[in-house]
């Protein structure tokens, strides 16, 4: 059960007693959304996030009432210089949880070869201009991330909507926290991202964000200034974000 909300700064923060119900709530305010711009405009473009902390999220929302055939689906950010086939890479993790499950419209993807990467930027730069995304779905890294936009690099004013960004070692190691690599060593040092700056115009937002591991950073994004110092305290800034948390994550509120 929902065991608290609050608003802080305009944003509306909702705790929840287990992952499960927090991914179960966010999933039909999201599907809400989506049918919202589908009955709009006929179609839905939707941004979504690649890590375990999505999980509760995307088996609630595999669920719900959507006609996927109107929705184009995009992810947020992808490792460089990654194998193809690495279970790890964003683009096969959304594969299986959702992109391969259900009949999206169409399906926009960031994986490339690392001579090629700014030119997927160019590429995903011009997608996100022709489909300006309605949705975006994202969490919150142990150093305060959105997507990719690590504090070292995060540009609240960034001129581009995607980048070429180097990884910290706090969020190499959160990929090895998550189970996806074996040992740092593994985790790529770069990877393309959408900007503080795209993410922030995206009109809706739905940020999920569970277990202990992530308590530190919610509580400097929700408490602490908002700079690029803690990325997710943009969240403060954006036009309509929500953020659900677990009862683990929320501990430090």
């Amino acid at each position: 059960m929902e065991r608290q909300q609050q608003i802080i700064d305009g944003l509306p923060v909702h705790v929840f007693d287990t992952r499960a119900e927090m991914g179960a709530a966010a999933a039909r305010g999201a599907a809400h959304i989506i049918r919202e711009a589908i009955d709009k405009k006929g179609e839905a473009n939707v941004v979504f996030a690649a890590a375990p902390s999505q999980d509760d999220l995307i088996a609630s929302l595999l669920g719900q009432d959507i006609d996927w055939r109107r929705v184009r689906g995009f992810h947020q950010d992808e490792y460089i210089g990654l194998d193809p086939a690495h279970s790890a890479g964003f683009g096969n993790f959304l594969r299986r949880a959702i992109f391969d499950r259900v009949p999206f419209g169409e399906l926009f993807y960031m994986a490339c070869p690392p001579d090629e990467a700014e030119a997927m930027c160019e590429k995903y730069t011009a997608l996100l201009e022709e489909y300006p995304p309605d949705l975006i779905f994202l969490g919150v890294g142990e150093n305060g991330h959105l997507a990719f936009n690590d504090p070292a690099v995060a540009d609240f004013n960034d001129p581009r909507r995607v980048k070429v960004v180097s990884l910290d070692d706090v969020c190499r190691m959160q990929q090895v926290n998550d189970g996806c690599f074996a040992s740092i060593d593994e985790v790529p040092r770069q990877a393309l991202t959408l900007t503080m700056s795209q993410i922030l115009a995206i009109p809706h937002a739905i940020a999920v964000v569970p277990t202990a591991r992530k308590a530190r950073a919610v509580a400097d994004a929700l408490r602490g200034p908002v700079c690029e110092r803690c990325p997710a305290s943009a969240l403060r800034r954006h036009t309509d974000a929500r953020l659900y948390l677990d009862a683990d994550s929320a501990s430090l509120l």
